[in-house]
């Protein structure tokens, strides 16, 4: 668990110049940033009961002064001082479902085909491409990425061939390529529910072109015709706990052990789904996300999903395509280099002289379905099809700015772009909610991410203005830029390393891992509340022309992803139906109301 620290969870040494290490913020200022995030959020008598609990907490020789002088011992001991951590209680030790719950979804520009030749065509292109980018990891020749001058951590790109996330009975653990060993040199396809192992290298060790690709998925069609199996897949998709036990039962078979082992050790996962129903075009970009985020049902394709799987590439017969990934190994960032890299690929395939070698058959993955097996598919596929249901999505696209309006105004895009989502929620739910935004902290070694808590009373005071007739225009819009501002300072400081939610994280499991008894402060109403994230959002920056999509954090709120691009920006929104309050189609008109009142004069002049 938590306490093995000679082995950190994820990490292979990158040949690259060496990065700072996360900072530990100072005690003082993260007491005095967490108060002012509550202003916004908690009711007067609150914020003055959580006061009394920070004044407490910091006396000198007091428990936050022990807890902070343990997390410096810590953060000089270790590459990452928060990052193992933060994978575990982040992920790992969450019992939810992936599918929906975690791994995000990718929604690219529907292909220009709608049948299975075209299919197949672009899914071979889409292999090589994802290969060609592969072979620049290997090779070492994949340039450092930068972001506000500063060069970023390159980490995570060694861990997302070859990994997948494992269930266990209490939390779940992470399968790696073993350091040193020959990585693997097949990735699995699967197809009506089918797994199939297909090496995609020559024995030369040079990857296979396009046309081989091409040839190997057309042998996979033809032995994956039935339809008639079990999708098994949809295990993977049940509560952590469940799928746990299921797959203890699973692996007690030895050919199930191996067909297991092949899909969790594969580079990376191929799913050539069927077609889908067709819906009016003002949905179709919703149901795409739906069909990506989680298959669309048991009777659609979410058999034919390995949820565990760290990279998954989507393709529909009907031109559908998309990523699903797994979070514990990966952020967004660089699983959108990637698709940028693999698309740009699919316009202009490098063409290969295909060697006249036969290859081998594209090797059939058998399970062995017992009964015991058969009833734990048949609850996942119910408990899918339940959460499936209560899933809300609403994608849409704003056309009347984009980033380099803003930018030519020397604003922040997100920070506008997030401000307008405080409007939003502000006039569907009448109060501001509590926000989380995700920064990068990829500036340091082995870096992942910090929360920008994006209500701030700045955001309120703006959109109290917007509501009150006796407050005039240059008032208004000297209140919108000061909240544009704050935004923009908190996001400096989260991906400066002073943020206060990772550290706030720190402080409370160091005191659990030495067996203190967990402080005050974090069983305060306060800390309760402005952590019930009612509004999870992330901005996923890729060239390509595509929208992030995820479920919400908690039952009663949103989930709200975006992509700024130069002339438009493409959201996706999510809620649960299950909750009366909250309504994703809701949210995106009031969404779409906000940017235009911060474009109509004299907002955004």
């Amino acid at each position: 668990g938590l306490r093995n620290e000679s082995t950190p969870v994820l990490h292979r040494t990158h040949a690259s110049f060496p990065l700072p290490r996360q900072p530990l913020p100072p005690l003082a200022q993260t007491m005095a940033r967490y108060l002012r995030s509550l202003e916004p959020l908690v009711s007067p008598e609150e914020l003055e009961q959580t006061r009394q609990l920070v004044t407490e907490f910091e006396a000198p020789g007091g428990e936050g002064e022990r807890l902070q002088a343990r997390l410096q011992r810590r953060a000089a001991r270790m590459e990452n001082w928060i990052t193992d951590w933060w994978i575990q209680s982040a992920y790992l030790e969450s019992r939810l479902p992936l599918a929906i719950h975690s791994n995000p979804a990718v929604v690219l520009p529907k292909q220009d085909f709608n049948d299975w030749k075209g299919q197949l065509r672009f899914a071979a292109k889409l292999i090589a491409g994802v290969l060609d980018f592969k072979a620049k990891i290997d090779h070492q020749t994949l340039l450092v990425e930068y972001s506000r001058g500063y060069p970023l951590c390159m980490d995570q790109y060694s861990c997302l061939f070859s990994s997948c996330r494992l269930p266990g009975p209490k939390h779940d653990s992470v399968l790696l390529p073993p350091p040193g060993r020959r990585p693997p040199t097949y990735i699995t396809v699967v197809r009506n529910f089918q797994f199939f192992q297909l090496e995609v290298y020559n024995s030369d060790g040079t990857p296979l072109t396009v046309d081989q690709l091409h040839g190997q998925l057309q042998r996979i069609r033809a032995q994956s015709t039935k339809t008639n199996k079990e999708p098994l897949g949809v295990l993977t998709s049940d509560h952590r706990h469940t799928w746990g036990q299921a797959y203890t039962t699973l692996m007690r078979d030895k050919l199930n052990c191996e067909s297991a082992r092949a899909i969790q050790r594969s580079l990376f996962t191929v799913c050539l789904d069927s077609p889908v129903l067709k819906v009016s075009d003002a949905r179709a970009t919703s149901r795409l996300a739906a069909q990506m985020l989680h298959g669309g049902g048991s009777h659609s394709n979410s058999g034919n999903r390995w949820f565990d799987k760290t990279l998954q590439f989507i393709v529909g017969e009907d031109g559908s395509c998309g990523v699903l990934y797994e979070q514990a190994v990966a952020e967004g960032p660089p699983i959108a280099t990637i698709i940028d890299h693999v698309l740009d690929y699919c316009k202009d395939p490098v063409p290969v002289r295909a060697p006249l070698i036969p290859l081998q058959l594209p090797k059939k993955l058998y399970f062995c379905i017992t009964p015991e097996i058969k009833r734990d598919i048949e609850h996942a596929k119910q408990n899918l099809n339940i959460l499936i249901t209560d899933l809300d999505i609403n994608c849409f696209t704003y056309r009347r700015f984009g980033k380099e309006l803003l930018k030519g105004q020397k604003l922040s895009p997100d920070s506008v772009l997030q401000v307008a989502l405080q409007l939003a929620y502000y006039r569907a739910h009448g109060e501001l909610g509590p926000t989380t935004e995700s920064a990068s902290l990829r500036r340091f070694h082995r870096g992942r991410t910090e929360t920008i808590r994006s209500a701030t009373s700045a955001a309120l005071a703006f959109v109290q203005s917007t509501e009150d007739d006796n407050c005039q225009a240059p008032e208004r819009l000297s209140l919108l830029k000061e909240a544009i501002e704050v935004h923009s300072t908190l996001t400096e400081q989260a991906l400066d390393g002073q943020g206060i939610d990772r550290h706030l994280l720190g402080l409370k499991l160091e005191a659990i891992a030495d067996g203190f008894r967990v402080p005050k402060l974090f069983m305060d109403t306060s800390f309760a509340v402005a952590s019930h994230w009612k509004l999870s959002t992330g901005q996923v920056t890729a060239r390509t022309d595509c929208v992030m999509c995820y479920g919400p954090l908690v039952p009663n709120g949103y989930a709200v992803c975006y992509n700024p691009l130069p002339a438009h920006t493409n959201f996706a929104i999510t809620a649960f139906n299950c909750c009366e309050e909250t309504n994703a189609e809701h949210l995106a008109r009031g969404l779409q109301q906000a940017l235009d009142d911060l474009c109509d004069p004299p907002v955004l002049q």
